[in-house]
């Protein structure tokens, strides 16, 4: 963090502000509410609280990492709430441990019993039949003890390096082995390419669907791993590791290399939580913990498997439609199969998953296959390591187009597959380029250069989303299609400042982080504040994933104070404090979560009436300002501005079944009908824009 910023955080009222890593818990919190509530699909709650899981690993690995680091270095408090790094650690470790119980308890009294009422079953080991024990046994036999390494406590078998968030096992046992050692102790760590959860087949299940976990696998046979010894215990653990990278970008000469160094090392960076069997006997948690340096502030007893994320993938080894959502159609904008025609005939908006992520997909894949297209463009942040989109650029660069990507290496937990394309693309011919030191590329731009009548035009799109087709149809997000010569030209612009050399141009409509977006953003709340002072009108709606940054909080404040109405759709982590008398009486802050992951960036300035409506790949968050290249899209098209006010905007306001509101102390209600008109946005957009309508669910 520069020192300018950090300054500027101390130098405001630290009771002004909320903390970002309770706040995160407080998300994970509403998630976990959807996971509670029976209104949604019995498989689809499953999966919400396997997203609880996911989500608290990442906390972890980086925020609660990063608190323990400022702990152990004595650092000065720079979040802008004041709050000293111990402080934060224990209410951030007192309210995990209270959302993890209700996480188990919810899956052990709850989904698993209903889950099994529906002939989806998890067969305890204490209740396994003689055909199951038998099913079991030859599994074990067949397909894990061969992969299986363990490794016996004592002066020549020392603690083993444990991966992060591997499932291991802990196991006393009594007795000498072969060479006669008394050890006591063994781990035994289960490899990664082993399924964590074993289906089996319906016959011997006695149910329809019938899983172990390979834990449960494990237990019952781990004796066979140490011959003539007696197993006295086996206790399931794992652990979690601090996982940011730190790569010194200005001193490395090539970054891929460097972080190709650096990735093996996420897999043992420091623990910072470690999770355990509730049956782990007293001894074996004192000598675990003392082997990761953990207190007992980090352990965290479940009466359950260790790694609820493995349960993700149950809902889609059941052919059980009727206990997950309504599957969908996206709807489609275009029959035609040139799309640069369409484009020219007027911008394109599409609103993501509810219109299909197709036609950008068709976009880049007409752009490599035509002969009039001489170059192509594009950013990437994440895309996975299966894309069609990449092997399109690909086969363009191969063509001979000029092919040029921006890829994002340090995105993280994606590193290693964005390295994976940036060698493929090199090697296919494109020019690969990895953005800009100390500024993370999170622009969504793909610009493709056409000869047409004898000049070249541009052609752009423009996303709050990433080129993911996977994520395209589970995240809300919109994209621009244009041919707009400014704007084309503006994006041109900020590929020169990435790929090249020179000082930055004034764009003509585009606001770009880490030099004008911050200061437009706030100037445009201060314009509202203006008027209002004038005895104006003085609006406000915008929607993002976080709002953090301390300046822009600080100008709602000072707009609200003016009597601008202001409403904020922020999913995530909030750290304004809306409703404070004499400080935010005018602002309201909502959050939405539904079925698809609220991602779009959408702002609205009432600007006098002249409505300025503009998208985004930034969060209001420090990072998204000053640390990354981000650009702010003005949605020009009249038609276009009311569709995404109504969509993304007013819908969001109106929504009263999937809406949480937020209070001064950062308590989130969720907002009910009452005895008005039950409204969901997600469920409006489907029935309004998919093909296929979802009435309900």
């Amino acid at each position: 963090m520069s020192t300018a910023v950090t300054k500027r955080k101390r130098a405001l009222p630290a009771d002004h502000f909320l903390n970002r890593e309770l706040g995160a818990l407080a998300f994970n919190r509403r998630v976990l509410e959807e996971a509670e509530n029976p209104k949604n699909p019995l498989l689809e709650r499953l999966r919400f609280l396997c997203i609880v899981s996911s989500n608290l690993d990442e906390f972890f690995e980086i925020r609660v990492a990063g608190l323990k680091e400022q702990i152990t270095l004595a650092a000065p408090v720079t979040e802008p709430d004041g709050m000293p790094a111990r402080q934060v650690f224990r209410l951030v470790a007192q309210r995990a441990h209270d959302l993890v119980a209700r996480q188990y308890q919810l899956l052990n009294n709850e989904l698993l019993p209903r889950l099994a009422q529906e002939g989806i079953r998890f067969l305890r080991r204490g209740e396994w039949n003689a055909a199951q024990q038998d099913w079991v046994r030859a599994y074990f036999f067949r397909e894990v003890m061969p992969v299986l390494t363990p490794i016996g406590l004592d002066p020549a078998h020392p603690f083993p390096r444990v991966l992060n968030k591997s499932l291991n096992f802990a196991v006393e046992l009594e007795g000498k082995d072969a060479f006669g050692r008394r050890s006591g102790a063994a781990i035994v760590q289960a490899p990664r390419m082993l399924p964590r959860v074993v289906k089996l087949p319906a016959s011997v299940a006695g149910c329809p669907d019938g899983f172990v976990f390979l834990s449960a696998v494990l237990h019952a046979h781990v004796g066979e791993l140490f011959a003539g010894m007696q197993v006295l215990g086996s206790y399931q653990f794992r652990v979690t590791r601090n996982s940011d990278l730190f790569v010194d970008e200005e001193e490395v000469k090539n970054l891929r290399t460097a972080l190709q160094g650096e990735l093996p090392q996420r897999h043992f960076g420091n623990a910072v939580r470690l999770e355990v069997a509730d049956n782990c006997s007293e001894s074996m948690t004192v000598f675990l913990r003392q082997q990761f340096n953990l207190g007992e502030e980090d352990l965290y007893r479940v009466p359950g498997p260790v790694n609820l994320v493995r349960l993700m993938q149950v809902p889609d080894w059941v052919d059980r439609p009727d206990l997950m959502y309504r599957p969908f159609t996206p709807g489609t904008l275009m029959r035609r199969s040139d799309i640069f025609d369409v484009i020219r005939r007027g911008d394109v908006l599409l609103h993501h998953p509810y219109q299909s992520f197709a036609l950008v997909v068709h976009y880049i894949q007409q752009a490599a296959a035509d002969p009039a297209v001489v170059a192509i463009k594009q950013t990437i942040y994440r895309t996975g390591n299966e894309s069609v989109l990449m092997e399109t650029l690909i086969a363009a660069a191969r063509a001979g187009k000029e092919v040029t990507v921006v890829v994002e290496l340090l995105a993280r937990f994606d590193e290693e597959a964005n390295i994976n394309w940036a060698s493929k693309l090199e090697q296919a011919g494109a020019h690969v380029v990895y953005g800009v030191v100390g500024h993370k590329t999170h622009a969504k731009m793909a610009l493709v250069v056409r000869r047409e009548d004898g000049r070249l035009c541009r052609y752009v799109h423009l996303s709050t989303g990433n080129y993911h087709v996977r994520t395209a149809g589970l995240y809300t997000d919109f994209g621009l299609f244009t041919c707009n010569e400014q704007i084309c030209s503006d994006v041109n612009e900020t590929f020169k400042q990435l790929t090249g050399l020179g000082r930055a141009s004034k764009l003509n409509h585009l606001w770009q982080a880490p030099f004008t977006l911050h200061a437009n953003i706030v100037n445009a709340i201060n314009e509202e504040a203006k008027a209002a002072r004038a005895g104006k009108r003085g609006a406000i709606i915008a929607k993002m994933n976080a709002l953090l940054e301390p300046q822009t909080i600080e100008a709602l404040y000072k707009a609200s104070q003016a009597g601008v109405k202001i409403d904020l759709i922020v999913r995530g982590v909030c750290a304004l404090r809306p409703g404070v008398p004499g400080l935010s009486d005018n602002i309201r802050v909502r959050s939405i979560l539904g079925r698809f992951l609220e991602h779009s960036r959408v702002f609205y300035f009432h600007a006098g009436g002249k409505e300025l409506v503009y998208i985004s790949s930034a969060d209001w968050m420090d990072r998204n300002f000053f640390r990354r290249v981000e650009i702010c899209i003005p949605i020009l098209d009249p038609r276009l501005k009311r569709r995404i006010i109504a969509e993304s905007l007013r819908g969001g306001l109106r929504d009263n079944l999937q809406a949480w509101e937020m209070n001064s102390e950062g308590v989130y209600r969720r907002r009910t009908p009452g005895r008005g008109r039950p409204f969901s946005l997600q469920q409006a957009l489907l029935a309004e824009l998919a093909q296929n309508p979802v009435a309900r669910e």
